[in-house]
């Protein structure tokens, strides 16, 4: 594991614009995964800016053992290089700790289970069960935040205005899990301000996590980054291509082939003569001719057979 993880990037403090990738170590990179490394990628190069990695090891239950090394051979084989030293979540326990200490005022324990929560709340919104106190008879398991009744609004790059209201579309959530570790939301909103991330180019699958991600910024006074969300690769079956689903790692599959399709998916589509082209070459290209403009709004983009594994 990289000893300068909590140190944030320093090859270019002057730099306007910084951007990062941050999969979790649960598996292998799939298409959908290249897609919003791409995408993040080339929107920061295009600006000269830089471009950050970061491992989102958080959930020790989902980590799978050589994933996180098996993430860095593949962005290096697709020729995807990072700036500065590697971030591990893992080693920021201090940091939210610290942070859950400033949201005491604004959290409160929860003792519902997620079997719980769904028996009343078909669409998993937590109800409010403990708001107001742990019920007769309950233990605390997790720490949620209470969001109350207001409504958050932020404009995406890609997919335009967007606005939920707290209370009735996300739900008081959690920051501090039942067994003990930092809920996703609080670690990514304060490692993108400890790493002075400009720019958040991700899968539209986590267009709703935006929202308790703002809203952690507005009550730790952090900065808001700009958000633009990618569509997300789906099987014909409009399934996520994910690492739960076992979507196929493209490890063994030739670079400059995959890269080709990642970039047609993403509207940037090389030029016939640099089809399967090494990766270099195609990220030059793609640098320099990077268009936002032409990256298509939809959320979704079904996927071929080969590329799901299928």
């Amino acid at each position: 594991m990289d000893p300068a993880a909590n140190t944030p990037s320093t090859k270019n403090q002057s730099a306007t614009c910084r951007g990062r990738f941050a999969p979790s170590p649960s598996g292998p990179l799939h298409f959908g995964s290249l897609v919003a490394a791409l995408g993040s990628f080339l929107s920061i190069r295009a600006q000269g800016g830089e471009w950050l990695l970061r491992i989102d090891d958080i959930d020790p239950p989902r980590n799978v053992p050589g994933a996180a090394d098996g993430i860095l051979r593949t962005l290096e084989n697709y020729q995807l290089f990072w700036d500065g030293p590697v971030f591990y979540q893992s080693q920021r326990f201090e940091a939210y700790a610290a942070a859950l200490t400033q949201l005491a005022s604004h959290s409160y324990p929860c003792g519902c289970t997620r079997r719980e929560i769904s028996a009343v709340s078909p669409n998993h919104r937590y109800p409010g069960t403990c708001r107001n106190g742990l019920p007769p008879g309950r233990q605390a398991r997790s720490l949620r935040v209470y969001c109350g009744g207001q409504t958050l609004c932020f404009t995406d790059a890609l997919q335009g205005r967007q606005c939920r209201q707290l209370d009735d579309d996300i739900g008081d959530f959690i920051v501090r899990r039942a067994d003990g570790f930092y809920a996703y939301h609080l670690a990514t909103a304060l490692d993108d301000a400890f790493q002075q991330v400009t720019e958040v180019v991700r899968g539209a699958d986590l267009l709703d996590a935006t929202f308790p991600q703002l809203y952690l910024q507005q009550l730790l006074e952090l900065p808001r980054p700009t958000y633009l969300h990618l569509p997300i690769a789906v099987t014909t079956a409009g399934k996520k291509l994910s690492k739960q689903a076992r979507a196929r790692a493209i490890n063994d599959s030739p670079p400059g082939t995959v890269l080709s399709r990642a970039l047609t998916f993403l509207g940037q589509p090389p030029p016939e003569e640099l089809r399967g082209a090494a990766p270099g070459e195609l990220l030059d290209w793609a640098i320099a001719h990077w268009q936002p403009a032409c990256l298509p709004c939809s959320k979704t983009i079904t996927t071929d057979a080969d590329e799901t594994g299928a």
